[in-house]
């Protein structure tokens, strides 16, 4: 199987158990990591919406919301049919897919907090959008036994219809299962490679 934007290898760590996994992502710096995590899996850097493996897999995925990072309707789209042209005839492409617009609000505020005994951490962020692009800037205030941080992370995802991500998975020769609550209560699209 091909892990698509694998980012740190997390989820390579359990898959690479059961499965002959490899993983691809953009960023040099994930994949460095990655690859200290599972030091005996293949790794590639590339672009979800523009690489050739050269060779096809039983099962893609491409997990924790990371499609929307493709922005626009037609760079998620040729994402989605990158990934179908490394299936097998009856391969799995699985994709947990980022909020739709109507489930995106904007101009609210989240909060999340570790207190751990020498660890505590604070991430604060508001939710804008323009377009059909979500983005928030993830505030994380870091507190250790060393001192206090403040590191912040800007995101922007694009926000596609359950009919659109369909179409997308059709146009690429899948046929599509949707599951609206998915992995982590953000929906999965199931698609099978035909013949």
């Amino acid at each position: 199987m091909l892990d698509v934007a694998c980012g740190t290898g997390r989820h390579i760590e359990y898959l690479k158990d059961q499965f002959d996994v490899e993983g691809l992502d953009i960023s040099r710096d994930m994949l460095d990591i990655a690859r200290v995590r599972n030091p005996h899996v293949v790794f590639h850097q590339a672009d979800m919406t523009d690489f050739d493996l050269g060779k096809r897999f039983d099962v893609v995925t491409c997990l924790f919301s990371a499609i929307g990072y493709a922005k626009t309707y037609e760079l998620a789209a040729s994402a989605i049919a990158c990934m179908s042209r490394h299936l097998v005839v009856g391969g799995l492409l699985i994709v947990e897919p980022w909020l739709p617009p109507e489930a995106w609000h904007a101009g609210t505020v989240h909060a999340m907090l570790i207190d751990e005994p020498n660890l505590k951490i604070a991430r604060v962020n508001t939710s804008f959008v323009k377009g059909r692009i979500s983005y928030f800037d993830l505030h994380h205030l870091i507190g250790t036994s060393e001192g206090t941080t403040h590191v912040v992370e800007h995101h922007e995802l694009g926000l596609f219809t359950i009919q659109e991500m369909k179409q997308m998975f059709v146009d690429a020769g899948l046929s599509v299962t949707y599951d609206p609550e998915g992995l982590t209560g953000r929906g999965l699209y199931v698609g099978e490679k035909a013949a």
